[in-house]
């Protein structure tokens, strides 16, 4: 839903697309800092190393979130999350530079992913603003660098812990690039767009980040595809915007390489002493810390 409430939002007359973004990572920091705060306050408890693991995830998300709302406001919702959607190829190529290369079914799904996502931005020619595409897919390389970061980092800290400070990290990024970068707000904004695009950011980051605690940041980024679907559906019904032939094609393979994930086998979470993260190490103290 991200990208179709950020394009109501970005509408004319409208927020600008770095208003959008600071608005809605500051306002789901927030809401999820004030809820630890008052029922999970043992869950801000984070070793350094893993601070700084998360703090760099952050920032890194925070710069591709920018890229990804100026890119959404020069492309059609469903176009832009079409390109955005080839994530997990950097993902891959993130995770192998780390010492975890893909095994063969993933690679697989991998090829499929990476054929249907080109034939999703098979539109008619001159429809396609050639900035917009490449602040998508440099939005799609941070982004999946920022998924092994925290995978590291979440071997042994829970998901809400990495979620406040990858958003705190996101914030101290996006807000001062709003008041840089952006012009005066509007005069008479849709707030209701903003505040459903915030609800999803929170409620996303969240399910991101148990996803990768327990599946990977491969299997998680590969199921993640899932909402293009998403984007695709809500932006035909709220937007009006529509799919060519090829793109239809192109949903039906990203649509099987979300089906081949139940012939996956599970994370095992080893330790890797290199690699391009291998300075992501947890602390010596008891798996069950946080349960006392």
């Amino acid at each position: 839903m991200a990208p179709v409430f950020g394009k109501a939002a970005m509408g004319e007359g409208q927020f600008s697309p770095y208003a959008v973004v600071a608005l809605r990572t500051s306002m789901a920091t927030a809401l999820l800092v004030l809820i630890m705060l008052v029922f999970k306050r043992q869950y801000l408890y984070i070793y350094p190393a893993g601070l700084y693991g998360c703090l760099l995830a952050g920032a890194l998300n925070g710069i591709g979130s920018i890229f990804y709302y100026v890119g959404l406001s020069k492309l059609n919702a469903s176009v832009a999350q079409m390109l955005y959607a080839l994530y997990p190829l950097f993902v891959a190529l993130w995770l192998q530079l780390d010492g975890q290369p893909p095994s063969k079914l993933t690679l697989l799904r991998i090829i499929i992913a990476g054929g249907s996502a080109f034939l999703l931005t098979k539109v008619e020619s001159g429809n396609i603003n050639l900035t917009g595409v490449i602040f998508m897919l440099i939005s799609a390389a941070l982004y999946a660098l920022h998924l092994p970061i925290n995978q590291r980092v979440l071997y042994d800290v829970p998901a809400p812990t990495v979620t406040v400070y990858t958003l705190l990290a996101m914030s101290a990024v996006v807000v001062p690039a709003y008041f840089i970068a952006s012009p005066a707000p509007p005069a008479d904004p849709s707030w209701l767009p903003v505040l459903g695009l915030t609800a999803v950011t929170f409620g996303s980051r969240l399910m991101l980040f148990l996803g990768v605690k327990n599946i990977g940041g491969m299997q998680t980024a590969l199921l993640g595809l899932a909402e293009l679907l998403v984007a695709i559906t809500f932006s035909h019904l709220l937007l009006g915007e529509t799919l060519t032939r090829w793109q239809w094609m192109g949903t039906t393979g990203l649509g099987a390489s979300l089906l081949l994930v139940w012939f996956e086998k599970p994370i095992s979470h080893p330790l890797r002493a290199k690699g391009l993260l291998s300075w992501l190490q947890p602390p010596d103290f008891p798996s069950d810390f946080y349960r006392h």
